[in-house]
Formats: structure tokens, C-alpha cells, sequence
């Protein structure tokens, strides 16, 4: 194959998962899954570019995770389709007879494509045969724990993207593995874990030695998902979101074809939220078979290109969604609106590429080798803008000398348009138990000048001061929340990578405060000790472009 054709070829997973679940005599008990997957590769030169579907499923909790990890070196765009089996057989019959005439166990192709209604992905549409699962089978979607962080896994140790095995865990098996058998008894795990819910935690490593599974003999350690910014959903309701809010961390279901699409690029060493949490049998199953067996089945289908290549998932020959083409330009850009312009969110540029003053808050993009988020026009030239990402570990006593090291590297054209601020922030105390607040849990304070310092603390140009970057105030991130604004939701008011970040405001003389990381989402926090290394910084700056 010639590089120009290794080029546009195709990174493409498929999937099979099949759930099997055995009634005899009123006893139920998940038995297995199958797994079935084809990773070709793309090759940018010798660029690695891979991605693997993972599968964790227990037969006995009937947990059931299912989300990709791009463990190669450029960014990728996946989606993920999901078809249905069910058959049952009475104790007095010789045969099974399937939910859906004209389907069979064996032939995974004509199982039944999962179909959500328009305005609700839990609900299958009343107007297709997958509504017939309905009463029998109930899928859990997305992942979401109230005041918990988003799941661990462990990275596959597979990256030969020419091996077509997925990594499938617990009582998951892949298809190739299980030799392609819809028994529910083979077996065909190709990744360590037993499949329960939480079964990997942070700092857990697992030495691949032997191998013990397919991939490098190495040592991974766990990984964190990305926390969903919101629910899966349905094209239909991803049109009604605000332009700033459709692309992100999260799943859009076509309703018309059956694909969900991560409605975000997936950069390197990144696994997207859960498409799917659980697939559960109903009590409705024992009314149906009484005294006999039945055999339930997940078939997963999955594709993966690089963002260049979206056109592939519109070139398939079905009748996708109106919008959906709208859709993935805006995955590929990393924005849906038109700013003027401006490069790209994720295209790397040089300063004097941007047009600042045609940019919305909340708006981001990479200048320099640094992304960024923008915060707002303050008149006169002068613009705030934050860093995306935090920079991990280091303490509220520290930030101070980690700002000043992180500006000293800056490169000196982004230096040279940077305003000065005071040297000497007058930031006052307030404790989180003494404001009342509005727009959901500590999202916005409304009685901020009862504590006149506190309130008092707006970053501006002071030319007094000496240019240099700095940790936001509690009055900065109040007046930069809330809808239209820099930070218009809990979600995004966090850091790119999700850390919690401290802002300048002290709580107490030990103590001062934060947003809130992937645990408490967003959230404005006092009480943490300064001396916590925990915690992250992010720097900002006001720079200046003539009008």
C-alpha cells in the first residue's frame, strides 16, 4: 500500500458484545458475553494512530461499560451502534422462538438495531421494531454518581492497530478470542478486570508480564474516563442546546440510524465516558418464560477515523439525521460556531492570527503551544484569558512562584502583549458557609459585598503593576459565571483536564478557595488548607491587541 493510501485509510473498530441470560425453573443468571472487533490502522507517517473499544461486563451484577480509549498519538472521532436479540423456549418446546420474526441468534448482522425515540434516549422508538425489547430489557446510559469522580479503567496494553481483538473484561469476551461463539459459555477475555462496577481504582498498576494478555509486557496504571459534561442524548435534543454547549464530553444517538457519536475529538491517552452502564433484564422476562430459557444479546458496533476523515460516517449509504453533518464539522473544528477569523480551537498559532475582539466568552483556542479559554473584552484592547488545562500539584502558599515560572516560559510574542497587574492582590476572607448563591450548588454568590474587600478584588490593568500572569478572585469567577458568560455552567467552569484549581481568595488565615475538580463538578469550595499540594493552578492573563 502506498503511504498516500496508508493515509486515508480507515481506523475502524466493530465490536460484538452478546449478553446471554438462562432461566431455568425461575433461577436467572447472566452467563457470558461476545465480543467481536476489527482495528484497522491509520498511518501519518509513522505517527501512531489507534483506538480500542472496552467492554468490562459481570454477569452476575449485570454491569456492563462500554467506552473507547484512543491510545495512540493523534486525535480520533468514534461512534458506537447497538442491535438486540431475544429469544425464548418453554420447557415443552423443541425450538426457541425469537422476540423479532426473521432474526437469529447466529446471525449477528440481522439483529435489531436499537432505535431511541426523538426526545428520549431511554424510551425505544414506539415506531420501530426495537420498541419490542422494551418491556424485556433495560439499558443504562452514560455514567453519573452523585458526588463521585468519573471511573477508572486500566489502558489497554494492545496497540498494534493491526490487531482486530478488543479489550473485553470480566465475563465480556471478544469475538475473535471466542471464536466467534453465541453460546454464552466460551470464553474470550482479552483484558484483566472482573467486570463489576468501580472494579479499578486510582494508582492500581497491573503487570503484563508473560503476556498475560494480549499487548506489551508492560506495567500500565490506571487511567481516568472523562467526565461527562452531560447525559447521552438525542440529536433532537443536541439542536435545541446553545451553540456553546454542543461540543463536548459527551454522546449524541442519531435516532434515525442508531450511531451515537463522542460529540468531542478524543486526543491521545483520553477514554471517553461510558455509552452504556448496564444492560439489565426486567421482571417482565419471567411472565414471558415462566419455567424455561431465554438468551438476550448486545451486538456493538463501532467506528473510529481520524477527525479528517468524518466524511466516512456520512458516506455510509444510510439516512442519518439532518444535522449530523453540522455535527461532525463541529467535533472536527472543536467549536459550532463561526467567530470571525480566528484559527481553530485546537490549531496551534501564533498570536497575531487571532482576532480577539470577535471572540465569545468561553471560547477556546491554542496560541503559542499553550490552550487557552477566553474570558472577556474589557475595553480598550485589553482581553482576559485563562488556561485551559490546570498545571497539577501545587499548593496555594506555591502558586504564587509557579505562575511566575510558568509566564517566564512563555514565548516572548505572547509576553509582549500582556498588561500589567497589581503586584500585591488586597483579596480579603469570606467563608463558604457565610454567602448565599444562586444557579445550583456554589455556582454564583449573590451577597459578595457584604464582604466589601472580597468583592473589591476585580482583576484590572494597573500600570503600576508589572505584566505577569495570575490566579483568578472569587469575585472573578462570580462575575465571569452564568449564561453567556466565560463560565455559563458548573461543567465548564472547570479545568480542560479537570483538576480542581485554587483562586486567590484566602477563606481563613490556613485556608482559601477552589473550583472544584471531577469530584463536586465546578463547584466553588472554601476550606482548603493552603499548604495542599493537591490542587492545581490555573494562569491567567490580560493581554492587549490594538483595536
Amino acid at each position: 500500500m502506498t503511504p498516500e493510501k496508508k493515509k486515508q485509510r480507515r481506523l475502524r473498530n466493530l465490536a460484538l458484545l452478546s449478553l446471554l441470560l438462562l432461566a431455568v425453573g425461575g433461577t436467572f443468571a447472566f452467563q457470558a458475553f461476545n465480543q467481536r472487533a476489527i482495528n484497522d490502522r491509520l498511518n501519518e507517517v509513522d505517527i501512531n494512530v489507534g483506538g480500542r473499544v472496552h467492554d468490562y461486563y459481570n454477569r452476575d451484577t449485570e454491569n456492563k461499560d462500554v467506552f473507547v480509549e484512543n491510545y495512540g498519538e493523534r486525535p480520533i472521532m468514534a461512534r458506537i451502534r447497538l442491535s438486540e436479540f431475544l429469544e425464548t423456549r418453554q420447557r415443552n418446546e423443541a425450538n426457541f422462538t425469537p422476540l423479532v420474526a426473521g432474526t437469529s441468534r447466529d446471525d449477528v448482522e440481522n439483529w435489531t438495531t436499537w432505535i431511541p425515540s426523538a426526545g428520549n434516549i431511554n424510551d425505544r422508538a414506539n415506531n420501530n421494531p426495537s420498541n419490542a425489547f422494551d418491556q424485556y430489557a433495560s439499558l443504562i446510559f452514560g455514567w453519573e454518581r452523585s458526588g463521585q469522580e468519573a471511573p477508572w479503567y486500566m489502558p489497554t496494553f494492545n496497540h498494534d492497530n493491526l490487531d482486530q481483538r478488543t479489550a473485553a473484561a470480566g465475563h465480556a469476551r471478544d469475538w475473535i478470542e471466542g471464536n466467534g461463539a453465541t453460546d454464552g459459555v466460551t470464553d474470550g477475555a482479552t483484558h484483566p478486570g472482573d467486570g463489576i462496577d468501580a472494579y479499578w481504582s486510582a494508582n492500581e498498576n497491573f503487570d503484563n508480564s508473560g503476556p498475560i494478555w494480549p499487548g506489551e509486557e508492560v506495567t500500565n496504571q490506571t487511567a481516568q474516563n472523562l467526565q461527562q459534561d452531560r447525559a447521552p442524548m438525542t440529536m433532537n435534543q443536541w439542536s435545541t442546546l446553545p451553540n456553546e454547549d454542543k461540543i463536548g464530553n459527551f454522546w449524541v444517538v442519531d435516532h434515525n440510524t442508531g450511531w451515537a457519536y463522542w460529540a468531542n475529538r478524543l486526543d491521545s491517552e483520553q477514554a471517553s465516558s461510558y455509552l452504556l452502564d448496564a444492560a439489565e433484564m426486567t421482571a417482565a422476562i419471567e411472565d414471558k418464560v415462566f419455567n424455561g430459557f431465554h438468551y438476550y444479546g448486545i451486538h456493538v458496533e463501532s467506528g473510529l477515523v481520524h477527525p479528517d476523515q468524518h466524511g466516512e460516517f456520512l458516506n455510509d449509504g444510510e439516512q442519518h439525521h439532518a444535522e449530523l453533518a453540522d455535527l461532525l464539522r463541529g467535533i472536527q473544528n472543536g467549536v459550532m460556531y463561526d467567530d470571525g477569523p480566528n484559527p481553530l480551537p485546537n490549531e496551534d498559532s501564533a498570536p497575531a492570527a487571532f482576532d480577539f475582539s470577535t471572540m465569545r466568552p468561553g471560547r477556546i483556542f491554542t496560541m503559542a503551544g499553550e490552550q487557552y479559554r477566553y474570558l472577556e473584552n474589557m475595553g480598550s484592547g485589553n482581553h482576559m484569558i485563562i488556561r485551559n488545562d490546570a498545571i497539577a500539584n501545587v499548593s496555594w502558599n506555591d502558586q504564587n512562584v509557579r505562575l511566575d515560572e510558568w509566564y517566564d516560559d512563555l514565548e516572548p510574542a505572547v509576553q509582549a502583549m500582556v498588561r500589567p497587574v497589581t503586584d500585591n492582590f488586597v483579596t480579603g476572607e469570606v467563608q463558604q458557609g457565610e454567602l448565599t448563591w444562586t444557579g445550583g450548588a456554589l455556582f454564583i454568590p449573590t451577597n459578595l459585598d457584604d464582604f466589601p474587600e472580597v468583592a473589591a478584588d476585580v482583576t484590572q490593568v494597573d500600570t503600576s503593576g508589572s505584566p505577569r500572569a495570575f490566579a483568578l478572585s472569587l469575585a472573578d469567577v462570580a462575575r465571569l459565571s452564568g449564561s453567556g458568560r466565560a463560565f455559563p455552567n458548573h461543567v465548564q467552569r472547570m479545568s480542560g483536564n479537570t483538576l480542581s484549581w485554587w483562586l486567590r481568595t484566602s477563606s481563613t488565615s490556613t485556608t482559601a478557595w477552589r473550583v472544584t475538580g471531577s469530584v463536586n463538578l465546578g463547584q466553588l469550595r472554601s476550606g482548603h488548607n493552603k499548604w495542599n499540594a493537591t490542587n492545581s493552578i490555573r494562569p491567567a492573563l490580560i493581554i492587549n491587541q490594538a483595536p
